[in-house]
Protein backbone atom coordinates (compact mmCIF):
# COMPACT_ATOMS: atom_id res chain seq x y z
CA UNK A 1 0.00 0.00 0.00
CA UNK A 2 -1.00 2.29 -0.92
CA UNK A 3 -2.10 0.27 -4.07
CA UNK A 4 -1.17 1.44 -7.11
CA UNK A 5 -1.46 -1.34 -9.49
CA UNK A 6 0.10 -0.44 -13.03
CA UNK A 7 -1.93 0.65 -15.78
CA UNK A 8 -2.26 -3.05 -17.26
CA UNK A 9 -4.25 -3.93 -14.42
CA UNK A 10 -6.29 -1.12 -14.08
CA UNK A 11 -9.94 -1.81 -14.06
CA UNK A 12 -9.21 -5.97 -14.56
CA UNK A 13 -11.41 -6.58 -11.73
CA UNK A 14 -14.48 -5.18 -10.35
CA UNK A 15 -12.69 -4.52 -6.48
CA UNK A 16 -11.10 -1.72 -7.47
CA UNK A 17 -7.32 -1.30 -6.92
CA UNK A 18 -7.42 -3.11 -4.76
CA UNK A 19 -8.72 -5.96 -6.82
CA UNK A 20 -5.91 -5.05 -9.57
CA UNK A 21 -3.63 -5.26 -7.17
CA UNK A 22 -4.45 -8.79 -6.56
CA UNK A 23 -5.00 -9.52 -9.53
CA UNK A 24 -1.14 -7.82 -10.68
CA UNK A 25 0.35 -10.23 -8.00
CA UNK A 26 -1.24 -13.19 -9.51
CA UNK A 27 0.02 -12.06 -12.87
CA UNK A 28 3.49 -11.57 -11.72
CA UNK A 29 3.83 -15.01 -10.25
CA UNK A 30 2.46 -17.02 -13.04
CA UNK A 31 5.26 -15.21 -14.46
CA UNK A 32 8.05 -15.88 -11.98
CA UNK A 33 6.91 -19.56 -12.56
CA UNK A 34 7.01 -19.58 -16.07
CA UNK A 35 10.84 -18.12 -16.09
CA UNK A 36 11.31 -21.11 -13.85
CA UNK A 37 10.42 -23.50 -16.12
CA UNK A 38 11.83 -21.32 -19.25
CA UNK A 39 15.16 -21.38 -17.45
CA UNK A 40 14.77 -25.08 -16.72
CA UNK A 41 15.35 -24.99 -12.91
CA UNK A 42 11.88 -25.57 -11.92
CA UNK A 43 13.15 -29.36 -10.68
CA UNK A 44 15.68 -27.70 -8.27
CA UNK A 45 13.69 -24.46 -7.47
CA UNK A 46 11.41 -24.24 -4.27
CA UNK A 47 8.88 -21.37 -4.69
CA UNK A 48 7.10 -19.98 -1.54
CA UNK A 49 3.87 -17.67 -1.49
CA UNK A 50 3.00 -16.01 1.65
CA UNK A 51 1.94 -13.37 3.55
CA UNK A 52 3.74 -10.79 6.09
CA UNK A 53 -0.07 -10.59 8.39
CA UNK A 54 -3.68 -11.18 7.78
CA UNK A 55 -5.96 -9.04 5.43
CA UNK A 56 -6.74 -5.27 6.00
CA UNK A 57 -9.41 -3.23 3.73
CA UNK A 58 -9.31 0.18 5.03
CA UNK A 59 -5.78 0.84 5.85
CA UNK A 60 -6.10 4.58 5.66
CA UNK A 61 -6.20 5.24 1.48
CA UNK A 62 -9.93 5.59 0.16
CA UNK A 63 -9.47 2.89 -2.74
CA UNK A 64 -13.30 1.64 -2.47
CA UNK A 65 -11.98 -1.64 -1.10
CA UNK A 66 -14.86 -2.05 1.73
CA UNK A 67 -17.40 -0.71 -0.57
CA UNK A 68 -16.24 -2.90 -3.27
CA UNK A 69 -15.68 -5.81 -1.35
CA UNK A 70 -19.46 -7.58 -1.96
CA UNK A 71 -19.74 -11.37 -0.46
CA UNK A 72 -15.84 -11.76 -0.25
CA UNK A 73 -14.42 -12.04 3.44
CA UNK A 74 -10.79 -12.40 3.01
CA UNK A 75 -10.22 -13.82 6.73
CA UNK A 76 -12.56 -16.74 5.92
CA UNK A 77 -13.67 -17.89 9.01
CA UNK A 78 -10.69 -16.24 11.42
CA UNK A 79 -11.33 -13.73 13.17
CA UNK A 80 -9.43 -10.32 13.61
CA UNK A 81 -6.87 -9.14 10.54
CA UNK A 82 -3.97 -7.10 9.96
CA UNK A 83 -2.74 -5.81 13.52
CA UNK A 84 -4.92 -8.48 15.72
CA UNK A 85 -3.62 -10.97 18.09
CA UNK A 86 -6.90 -13.20 16.63
CA UNK A 87 -6.03 -16.12 14.01
CA UNK A 88 -6.63 -13.74 11.11
CA UNK A 89 -3.81 -11.13 12.18
CA UNK A 90 -1.53 -13.78 12.87
CA UNK A 91 -2.13 -16.96 10.38
CA UNK A 92 -1.21 -16.29 7.05
CA UNK A 93 -1.69 -18.34 3.84
CA UNK A 94 1.72 -20.12 2.57
CA UNK A 95 2.09 -22.06 -0.95
CA UNK A 96 5.17 -24.12 -1.00
CA UNK A 97 5.86 -25.50 -4.72
CA UNK A 98 8.57 -27.45 -5.40
CA UNK A 99 8.11 -29.45 -8.90
CA UNK A 100 9.05 -33.43 -8.49
CA UNK A 101 9.43 -33.12 -4.69
CA UNK A 102 6.29 -32.07 -3.21
CA UNK A 103 2.95 -33.78 -3.80
CA UNK A 104 -0.10 -31.50 -3.68
CA UNK A 105 -1.88 -31.92 -0.60
CA UNK A 106 -3.28 -29.47 2.13
CA UNK A 107 -1.04 -29.70 5.44
CA UNK A 108 -2.33 -28.14 9.17
CA UNK A 109 1.44 -27.81 10.34
CA UNK A 110 2.18 -25.46 12.80
CA UNK A 111 4.88 -23.64 11.40
CA UNK A 112 6.56 -19.87 11.53
CA UNK A 113 8.26 -17.38 8.79
CA UNK A 114 10.97 -17.76 11.43
CA UNK A 115 11.79 -21.09 10.83
CA UNK A 116 12.72 -20.70 6.97
CA UNK A 117 15.78 -19.60 8.11
CA UNK A 118 17.10 -23.24 9.60
CA UNK A 119 15.18 -24.87 7.25
CA UNK A 120 16.84 -23.45 4.15
CA UNK A 121 20.15 -23.95 5.86
CA UNK A 122 19.37 -27.75 6.26
CA UNK A 123 18.50 -27.85 2.38
CA UNK A 124 21.21 -26.21 1.17
CA UNK A 125 23.91 -28.32 4.09
CA UNK A 126 24.63 -24.88 6.39
CA UNK A 127 25.11 -24.82 9.99
CA UNK A 128 22.83 -22.25 11.75
CA UNK A 129 24.63 -20.30 14.17
CA UNK A 130 24.28 -21.22 17.97
CA UNK A 131 22.66 -17.83 18.60
CA UNK A 132 20.00 -18.04 16.71
CA UNK A 133 17.33 -19.25 19.28
CA UNK A 134 14.18 -19.24 17.59
CA UNK A 135 14.50 -20.75 14.22
CA UNK A 136 13.99 -24.44 14.14
CA UNK A 137 14.61 -26.53 10.92
CA UNK A 138 11.10 -27.90 9.89
CA UNK A 139 12.09 -28.85 6.13
CA UNK A 140 10.10 -31.96 6.38
CA UNK A 141 7.20 -29.68 7.26
CA UNK A 142 7.57 -27.57 4.07
CA UNK A 143 7.85 -30.43 1.72
CA UNK A 144 4.52 -32.14 3.42
CA UNK A 145 6.34 -35.28 4.94
CA UNK A 146 5.83 -34.44 7.85
CA UNK A 147 1.95 -32.83 8.99
CA UNK A 148 2.78 -31.54 12.55
CA UNK A 149 5.27 -28.76 12.86
CA UNK A 150 6.19 -27.25 16.00
CA UNK A 151 5.16 -28.40 19.16
CA UNK A 152 4.32 -24.64 20.01
CA UNK A 153 4.51 -21.15 18.32
CA UNK A 154 4.57 -17.96 20.14
CA UNK A 155 2.59 -14.85 18.79
CA UNK A 156 2.86 -11.47 18.54
CA UNK A 157 0.40 -7.94 18.29
CA UNK A 158 0.67 -5.53 20.12
CA UNK A 159 0.11 -8.30 22.80
CA UNK A 160 1.63 -11.65 23.23
CA UNK A 161 -0.27 -15.52 22.71
CA UNK A 162 1.01 -18.91 22.49
CA UNK A 163 -0.14 -22.00 20.69
CA UNK A 164 0.26 -25.31 21.82
CA UNK A 165 -1.98 -28.19 19.94
CA UNK A 166 -5.20 -27.28 19.77
CA UNK A 167 -5.01 -24.39 22.84
CA UNK A 168 -4.60 -20.89 22.42
CA UNK A 169 -3.17 -18.75 25.15
CA UNK A 170 -3.80 -14.95 24.91
CA UNK A 171 -2.06 -12.92 27.25
CA UNK A 172 -3.91 -9.80 29.28
CA UNK A 173 -2.77 -6.58 28.61
CA UNK A 174 -3.13 -3.32 30.52
CA UNK A 175 -2.45 -1.70 27.17
CA UNK A 176 -6.12 -2.47 25.98
CA UNK A 177 -7.01 1.23 25.36
CA UNK A 178 -3.87 2.14 23.16
CA UNK A 179 -4.77 -0.29 20.60
CA UNK A 180 -8.04 1.13 20.46
CA UNK A 181 -7.06 2.73 16.69
CA UNK A 182 -7.36 -1.12 15.49
CA UNK A 183 -11.08 -0.93 15.51
CA UNK A 184 -11.28 2.37 13.39
CA UNK A 185 -10.44 -0.06 10.67
CA UNK A 186 -12.98 -2.55 11.55
CA UNK A 187 -11.00 -4.78 13.08
CA UNK A 188 -10.93 -6.78 16.67
CA UNK A 189 -7.13 -5.84 18.39
CA UNK A 190 -8.16 -9.34 20.52
CA UNK A 191 -6.27 -7.26 23.27
CA UNK A 192 -7.65 -6.87 26.84
CA UNK A 193 -6.93 -7.10 30.12
CA UNK A 194 -7.96 -10.58 30.97
CA UNK A 195 -6.78 -14.03 29.96
CA UNK A 196 -8.25 -15.72 26.71
CA UNK A 197 -7.66 -19.53 25.83
CA UNK A 198 -9.65 -21.07 22.65
CA UNK A 199 -9.93 -24.16 21.23
CA UNK A 200 -8.95 -23.36 18.25
CA UNK A 201 -9.62 -27.27 16.70
CA UNK A 202 -13.90 -26.75 18.39
CA UNK A 203 -13.50 -23.51 17.77
CA UNK A 204 -11.30 -21.95 15.23
CA UNK A 205 -13.31 -18.32 14.83
CA UNK A 206 -11.91 -17.58 18.59
CA UNK A 207 -15.53 -16.84 19.72
CA UNK A 208 -15.84 -19.03 23.06
CA UNK A 209 -13.29 -17.54 25.91
CA UNK A 210 -12.68 -20.99 27.81
CA UNK A 211 -10.45 -18.96 30.50
CA UNK A 212 -12.68 -19.54 33.29
CA UNK A 213 -13.80 -22.93 32.53
CA UNK A 214 -10.30 -24.44 32.01
CA UNK A 215 -7.99 -22.14 34.64
CA UNK A 216 -5.61 -24.69 35.67
CA UNK A 217 -4.62 -24.75 31.26
CA UNK A 218 -4.44 -21.10 31.94
CA UNK A 219 -1.87 -21.56 34.50
CA UNK A 220 -0.04 -24.09 32.67
CA UNK A 221 0.15 -21.99 28.94
CA UNK A 222 0.93 -18.40 30.90
CA UNK A 223 3.95 -20.39 32.73
CA UNK A 224 5.04 -21.52 29.60
CA UNK A 225 4.92 -18.35 27.82
CA UNK A 226 6.43 -16.53 30.57
CA UNK A 227 9.27 -18.95 30.23
CA UNK A 228 9.75 -18.01 26.78
CA UNK A 229 10.07 -14.38 27.33
CA UNK A 230 12.60 -14.88 30.25
CA UNK A 231 14.45 -17.44 28.45
CA UNK A 232 14.58 -14.53 25.25
CA UNK A 233 13.71 -17.81 22.49
CA UNK A 234 10.98 -19.83 21.67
Amino acid sequence: MPRLPHQKFKGKSTMGPRGDAIAQVDFVVGEIMKSVEKHGIAANTMLIFTSDNGPVLNDGYEDFSVEKLGNHNPSGPFRGGKYSIYESGTRVPTIVYWKGKIIPLVSNALLSQVDFYSSFAALVGQKVPANVLDSKNHLTSLTGEDKKGRDQLLEEAGTLALRIGDWKYIKPSKYEKHFLWVTTKGIESGIMDKAQLFNLRDDPSEQVNLADKYPEKVKELHKELERIENRGGS
